[in-house]
């Protein structure tokens, strides 16, 4: 892990004093640049990651118990360059009191956390890691378990977060919000399982796929954060879908949305934030019967 950071975030010093043109930077693109991506194979310099997020509190309910966050930032000098990104989503148990409260608390304490863990490496290019970015993600989740413990007892939320830095992403997630990735070849795969009680038995063999889908229990959770002081977290590492997106969702959209439909709007929205509004969009047309929310994240590179 040190070497990684040393290798992309090295910086020269003259004379002890950091060299001006080697500054940490961002980049953002235009709207025509964006689109161009979409259009022919164009090499973007630094690699950036664009990001777009929507909610909206449903049709059928009167509080928001859904949170989440976005932060990305790249880092560039004149010899290298690292995207990176911190994408959370968390959806509040509803039936449980302050919901609300702990789907906000946990997303502001992993997302602190993780902020806090990376600024001396941000700040300082000769600074490295000392642990994985495994337990980084694990040590997170276990702040976040112990806050929502405190600011909410007797509530609960899942909780789906997403590290990336250059190519590669690190997932922590607990419950039954989602993290997919999307090909431009129409694939939309689940990188995430949810830990409720109708995928269980479907992972048993007891029921189908369709039968979970429609099963009284599927939004029963056997495991989220705020439920029980002993907390395991799905927690694992795996490659940018550098030609695709990444995709974050809670239960409100992806029960609402059918996988087909969610590429649909995906490739044929002009941007990022408007396929995310038209998501939301399609999840209250589809009756709205949860919180929704939405991120797409793109990596050009």
């Amino acid at each position: 892990m040190k070497s990684i950071f040393k290798k992309f975030l090295r910086k020269e010093k003259r004379s002890n004093e950091i060299d001006g043109s080697q500054n940490i930077i961002t980049a953002p693109l235009s709207e025509e640049q964006i689109q161009a991506v979409h259009h022919r194979n164009q090499a973007f310099e630094p690699p950036q990651l664009i990001v777009g997020s929507g909610q909206s509190k449903g049709i059928q309910r009167d509080l928001n118990e859904d949170s989440l966050f976005t932060f990305s930032m790249t880092l560039a000098n004149n010899t290298s360059s690292l995207p990176f990104g911190i994408f959370i989503i968390a959806d509040g148990m509803g039936g449980y009191q302050y919901g609300e409260i702990a789907s906000n608390v946990a997303i502001r304490t992993m997302a602190s956390y993780l902020l806090k863990k990376f600024n001396p490496i941000i700040a300082d290019g000769t600074a490295s890691l000392d642990e994985s970015l495994q337990e980084i993600m694990q040590a997170g989740v276990k702040e976040a378990q112990r806050a929502v413990l405190k600011a909410a007892p007797g509530s609960g939320t899942t909780l789906s977060a997403v590290l990336i830095l250059g190519q590669q992403m690190t997932i922590a997630h607990i419950g039954d919000s989602r993290v997919y990735t999307i090909q431009m070849d129409g694939q939309v795969i689940p990188i995430t399982r949810d830990h409720s009680m109708a995928r269980r038995l479907e992972e048993l063999g007891q029921i189908t796929p369709d039968e979970a889908a429609v099963h009284p229990q599927k939004n029963v959770l056997y495991r989220a954060l705020g439920q029980s002081d002993l907390l395991e977290a799905d927690i694992f590492t795996a490659p940018f879908p550098i030609s695709g997106y990444l995709f974050l969702c809670s239960d409100g959209l992806w029960g609402a949305v059918p996988e087909t439909e969610i590429f649909k709007i995906i490739s044929h929205a002009k941007n990022i934030q408007t396929a995310c509004q038209e998501l939301v969009d399609a999840a209250n047309s589809a009756g709205g019967p949860d919180n929704i929310s939405t991120i797409l994240v793109q990596l050009l590179s």
